[in-house]
């Protein structure tokens, strides 16, 4: 089920945007089995499977890749594959003898995703990195934060899931549907710093036409507008509001009941608008504020937690989270009118009784079985 029926992927171990890269795919329909090591990664991140939600929806199996019959057996999986997704340093896989070159040999409609920060090449390529390094070399993280404020940190959704994951995803469907017509497999060369650029592509063009500045916290969208800000209430919880058109603002002003006579845009005056707007937010609580507004056109929604967002009723009206054994967690995006995806599973670990159902279609049997009796897996 899904619009992604029938694609067979086989996904290398690794951490943040590649498992939700593989993640997005496996709930649009495809059918991908993750190799991972045999021992364990020594990141300091591991979790309980059931707690790992971006592993949902296949099944993994442990290998070990640097012995001639680990590789020999994924090469077989990457001979049956449509791609192949893997997040390791450059020259790592072409190192355990896996690497593009081979793998195309082999299969010629293979498309190669490859996940990185810097990218397969450049200065930095080979270098240890994390979102927050990546994110900060395009010029993002200077311009997210309060005005006198250090950048703030946008946790890791704008570089490993936005600039990564998305962008990945995005360059796999294209290659996958390039092959239909070319027959031939490409490498996808999926880097975060790519991303986040490609992603401030409004901005750079903001800057240049003078509608931005280099100081954050000084623009309409970064904290700098009183009408685009978040703001705390009397018991201590928050709201958002985003009234950037001219008639949503007239509409909130008026819903606060507060008297601002300079004009919406004039910077000079966001400073005391800002005042009288949080002075008024502060008088009531997060739920009077949002019986009040929720609903109207001034661009409203109340600050919620991870907890609070699955309670919220437009959320459960639209059904956004659903229950993945026992597990409440975001579900499948984006929704198809015809091929809808299958309610997401639990990711599980193969074991020697499951391999052989879960590598049927992939591998002759008699391969599987070699398998098992040499306990490769």
């Amino acid at each position: 089920m899904g619009p992604l029926a029938g694609l067979k992927i086989v996904e290398f171990a690794g951490i943040g945007p590649g498992p939700f890269a593989a993640m997005l795919l496996a709930d649009l329909g495809a059918e991908i089995i993750r190799i991972d090591r045999k021992e364990a990664s020594g990141l300091g991140l591991d979790r309980p499977l059931q707690y790992d939600y971006s592993l949902r929806n296949r099944t993994t199996i442990q290998l070990d890749l640097k012995s001639p019959a680990g590789k020999d057996f994924a090469l077989r999986l990457i001979d049956r594959a449509d791609a192949l997704m893997e997040g390791f340093r450059p020259q790592v896989m072409e190192r355990l003898g896996i690497g593009p070159e081979v793998c195309l040999e082999r299969n010629r409609r293979l498309v190669y995703g490859r996940m990185t920060g810097w990218g397969q090449s450049g200065p930095l390529a080979e270098v240890a990195g994390h979102d927050l390094n990546y994110i900060a070399l395009t010029g993002a993280l200077h311009a997210i934060g309060r005005e006198g404020q250090p950048p703030a940190i946008p946790l890791n959704l704008l570089g490993d899931y936005a600039g990564g994951s998305l962008y990945l995803v995005v360059g796999m469907l294209s290659a996958l549907l390039e092959c239909k017509a070319s027959g031939r497999g490409q490498v996808v060369d999926g880097a975060i710093v790519d991303g986040v650029a490609s992603l401030s592509t409004q901005l750079h063009g903001a800057l240049k036409a003078g509608l931005l500045n280099h100081e954050r916290g000084t623009n309409f969208i970064d904290s700098g507008s009183h009408f685009y800000d978040v703001y705390e209430c009397a018991d201590g919880k928050w709201i958002s509001i985003a009234a950037v058109e001219p008639k949503f603002y007239t509409l909130l002003l008026r819903l606060l009941e507060v008297d601002i006579d300079t004009p919406q845009y004039d910077r000079a005056s966001w400073p005391a608008a800002k005042v009288k707007i949080a002075q008024r937010i502060r008088t009531r609580t997060r739920g009077e504020w949002t019986r009040l507004l929720e609903g109207t056109d001034v661009c409203f929604a109340p600050v919620l937690d991870l907890d609070e967002a699955p309670e919220h009723p437009h959320m459960k009206a639209r059904g956004i989270y659903v229950e993945v054994a026992g597990e409440l967690q975001p579900g499948p995006a984006p929704r198809f009118s015809r091929s809808a995806p299958a309610a997401p599973t639990q990711g599980v670990v193969a074991t020697p009784q499951t391999v052989q159902e879960l590598l049927r279609g992939w591998l002759d049997d008699e391969v599987i079985e070699q398998a098992r009796d040499s306990n490769l897996f």
